[in-house]
């Protein structure tokens, strides 16, 4: 039996591909298993229209799941409760798609929260070492901000700039607690450890 991909769509660098993704492939198909190459579209084609939508930015975070047999999980969290609805009805229109099941958390309406996120925002993609994140479409470091606690999410390309991130947002007025799940492209070379 397959086991589910998993992808998140936070850096076009790690999730063009669609990202985050295991699979065991069998012989044995279950009956009404999609096979790997339509499982493959599947991904290529929820992420293209998850990074397409109008109102999804640097403080919303959006992962999916694909399962072998044409359902897709939509996971994450969003600041906006109309992208919620409208993740979900993209993926819907996907052909292949046979189920769609929406767990995206929309996060709570808060003053402080706002506050917060811009803080953060300045103090990562104003540094000097991060604003060149800044320069895409949708910038690679997302931050989540629920109820003072701030979580990054994303990828960068080197454990510097994710150390960097981590070290900016704790330096935030107001922010309770800082979780760093920013994924680095390229691991460190065994070279570079040497010298």
């Amino acid at each position: 039996m397959k086991k589910p991909l998993l992808a998140v769509l936070a850096l076009p660098l790690i999730f063009s591909m669609a990202a985050l993704a295991s699979a065991a492939v069998q012989d044995n198909q279950p009956a009404g298993a999609l096979s790997q190459k339509s499982i493959d579209r599947i991904i290529r084609e929820v992420h293209h229209e998850l990074v397409m939508l109008p109102f999804y930015g640097v403080f919303d975070n959006l992962a999916y799941k694909v399962d072998p047999d044409g359902s897709v999980t939509l996971l994450g969290q969003v600041a906006r409760p109309t992208l919620k609805s409208d993740a979900e009805n993209v993926v819907k229109r996907i052909e292949g798609v046979e189920k769609v099941v929406n767990n995206i958390e929309v996060l709570p309406t808060s003053g402080n929260d706002d506050r917060i996120r811009r803080a953060t925002y300045r103090a990562i993609y104003g540094n000097s070492v991060l604003s060149q994140y800044q320069l895409r479409a949708v910038p690679p470091i997302h931050i989540i901000v629920k109820n003072g606690h701030v979580t990054l999410e994303g990828a960068v390309a080197r454990l510097m700039d994710k150390q960097i991130a981590g070290m900016q947002a704790n330096g935030v007025h107001g922010t309770f607690s800082v979780t760093n799940n920013l994924v680095v492209d390229e691991p460190e070379k065994k070279e570079d450890k040497k010298k």
